[in-house]
């Protein structure tokens, strides 16, 4: 396989309203993405954290799809609410630590998953995901399973 490459751009203007030196100008910006997506971010505490963890989750899920789909499972719907923690890690740097995935995912059809098959399709899954294996984040996987 040959590699990919991917590209992200951070857009940020200071303006006129305040003296930049005095720390206290807007830290707000956007990220945009190929096809023209773009994302407002801000400074606003835990965005970029929220952002990180909502990057594995995404990541998961999309492995987790292409997973099910590959089984024969038909999937309807699917939903995390993923949550990270950050402390500091064995150097002493404050980093992301953890984050704990708690996805729910209902199906339809014929052939409906274990939780057997569940657990073997997370754990596939959180194999194959390159977010999750790009990271030095401990990136657990708590199902929450269908009634």
């Amino acid at each position: 396989m040959s590699d990919h490459h991917y590209t992200a751009e951070v857009r940020w203007e200071r303006g006129n309203k305040v003296v930049f030196t005095e720390n206290r100008d807007s830290r707000a910006h956007s990220w945009r993405f190929d096809g023209g997506v773009e994302v407002r971010a801000s400074s606003l505490p835990q965005v970029a954290e929220k952002a990180f963890v909502a990057a594995l989750s995404s990541g998961h899920m999309m492995s987790f799809l292409y997973v099910a789909a590959r089984r024969g499972f038909r999937a309807d719907s699917y939903f995390d609410a993923a949550t990270g923690i950050l402390s500091r890690n064995s150097g002493g740097k404050l980093a992301m630590t953890s984050v704990t995935l708690h996805p729910e995912v209902r199906f339809s059809g014929d052939r409906r998953p274990s939780r057997t098959d569940l657990d073997e399709m997370h754990h596939q899954a959180h194999e194959d995901c390159y977010i999750a294996n790009s990271v030095l984040t401990d990136v657990g996987c708590e199902p929450v399973y269908e009634s």
